[in-house]
């Protein structure tokens, strides 16, 4: 039998996040049912839902602007589309999700938590309006090269691709660096978030955009 998540809400989530861990603890709850009845969340992640898919989705929100429109490219089961929303108010989120039984889990989702800065946009990312993002998130959704060429396309000029990647993310960017400057990506950072807090910081990598994804850039890194 699955270990069930845990009823009680992380210290952690307290001290970050006192006004939203309510609707976060009505969120895991979800997952842990609903999501992994729906085959959207595997049994076993529902006893680490909290390290290692809320707080660590949650500390994401760190890299986006007050007031920002977000997408979040192929959210799933809301990751990290959902917690961003909940953990800011400020925000605007789409949740793009193409599969059905997805979208209506999303749709379900948002209800049930009273969001009323998200909304769930049954879509291909390759369908959505071209620079109508300031920011675009996805998580575990493809190769970075792969990804950008969806992302970056999204993003208003200057607007911010967020990428949540894991330990092989610099081999990854490395491989990338060709893709991202004929998108037009102008610079690209790798983020740890959530050091000294979390079992496991998030990485992530951010992209700003250029004034026109497919033109010639030049990227670099910061540093």
């Amino acid at each position: 039998m699955n270990e069930p998540v845990s009823r009680e809400t992380p210290p952690l989530v307290e001290k970050l996040y006192p006004r939203a861990a309510v609707r976060l603890a009505a969120y895991a709850e979800l997952l842990a049912t609903q999501g992994t009845v729906r085959g959207l969340i595997g049994p076993r992640e529902v006893p680490r839902l909290w390290d290692r898919h809320l707080l660590n989705c949650a500390v994401l929100e760190r890299l986006v602007p007050e007031g920002a429109t977000v997408a979040d490219i192929g959210t799933g089961a809301g990751l990290p589309g959902i917690v961003l929303a909940l953990v800011r108010p400020d925000l605007r989120v789409s949740l793009v999700e193409p599969l059905l039984r997805r979208t209506t889990f999303l749709q379900e989702a948002v209800e049930h938590l009273d969001l009323q800065n998200a909304t769930v946009v049954r879509a291909r990312a390759e369908d959505l309006p071209p620079a109508s993002y300031d920011v675009v998130a996805s998580r575990a959704v493809a190769p970075l090269g792969k990804l950008a060429g969806w992302c970056l396309p999204l993003c208003v000029e200057g607007g911010l691709m967020l990428a949540m990647k894991g330990s092989s993310v610099e081999e990854e960017l490395d491989a990338s660096e060709r893709e991202l400057e004929s998108l037009g990506a102008e610079l690209w950072h790798i983020h740890q978030l959530g050091v000294d807090e979390l079992a496991q910081p998030t990485t992530v990598v951010s992209i700003v955009a250029g004034r026109a994804a497919g033109g010639p850039r030049h990227g670099r890194r910061g540093r």
